[in-house]
């Protein structure tokens, strides 16, 4: 992000991500946060038939049963980013030691704290299995990342190769690639992605999650004509992204309108 952060007129996207952590609080984001709780938050709002279906819900890696999961599972913590995930294909070939050490460390981990993200002040570390997606048709399974500013989506992101050398595009709504980079994850100008025809539904139903909230990057899956629910984030990288060029920090940061202050 780089300088100080202007807190009385904050004018990049980042800095105004860390004004919405101080004067922007609502209970209902607690829930939203959640991986557990925002299914039910989601189903009420869209629908049923968008949520990947539970396989269990833990509060210790010690609890999580696995043999009565399915060959092919993911399992992950509620309240975090991915630490401690494990996404299973063949049971058989899982290292079960080594998935509960990775769901005890993903436990730990505190976002509040670490990262002033109020949203988890008041979740409790649990851990949940779901079942398994994939395209069998694509061998790829696309991470839609809708940015909505205000209700509406301005832009989106796909991320793919994400446990290899993972990249990120970033698009307009409607699928044209921008010239906008997210450094961590360096984009690939010449990979040519298929905008599904999915994709004006997932715009409409990620704007319907959003509305009345400043920002929100809501995620989806889509396989043929199907549309899963991946997630909801309110501070992407905790808003700390680096962009290239710089100024695409000023142009996100002038699509967020920020409300009147509720601390």
């Amino acid at each position: 992000m780089g300088g100080g952060i202007n807190w009385k007129s904050p004018h990049t996207f980042n800095e105004k991500l860390q004004w919405l952590k101080l004067y922007n609080r609502r209970p209902e984001y607690t829930i939203m946060a959640d991986k557990i709780e925002a299914k039910k938050w989601v189903a009420e709002r869209i629908g049923e038939k968008y949520i990947i279906p539970t396989l269990g819900v833990w509060t210790k890696a010690e609890e999580v049963d696995f043999d009565t999961l399915p060959d092919k599972f993911v399992i992950k913590c509620n309240h975090n980013s991915g630490t401690g995930m494990y996404i299973c294909k063949d049971k058989q070939q899982m290292d079960v030691q080594k998935v509960r050490n990775g769901l005890r460390t993903g436990l730990q981990e505190d976002y509040f704290h670490h990262n002033g993200e109020w949203p988890y002040k008041n979740i409790k570390p649990r851990i949940i299995a779901e079942q398994y997606i994939e395209d069998k048709k694509s061998h790829e399974l696309y991470d839609y990342k809708f940015f909505c500013f205000n209700g509406k989506v301005k832009l989106f992101k796909i991320d793919f190769d994400r446990f290899t050398e993972h990249h990120a595009n970033y698009y307009t709504p409607t699928g044209e690639i921008l010239p906008l980079v997210e450094t961590a994850y360096p984009p690939q100008f010449d990979r040519i992605i298929s905008m599904p025809s999915t994709l004006p539904q997932m715009i409409s139903l990620a704007e319907t999650l959003s509305c009345g909230i400043p920002f929100l990057r809501v995620d989806f899956y889509t396989i043929g004509m199907d549309i899963f629910f991946g997630e909801l984030t309110f501070f992407p990288t905790s808003g700390m992204t680096p962009f290239e060029p710089k100024d695409w920090d000023k142009k996100l940061g002038d699509m967020l309108i920020l409300p009147t202050k509720n601390k």
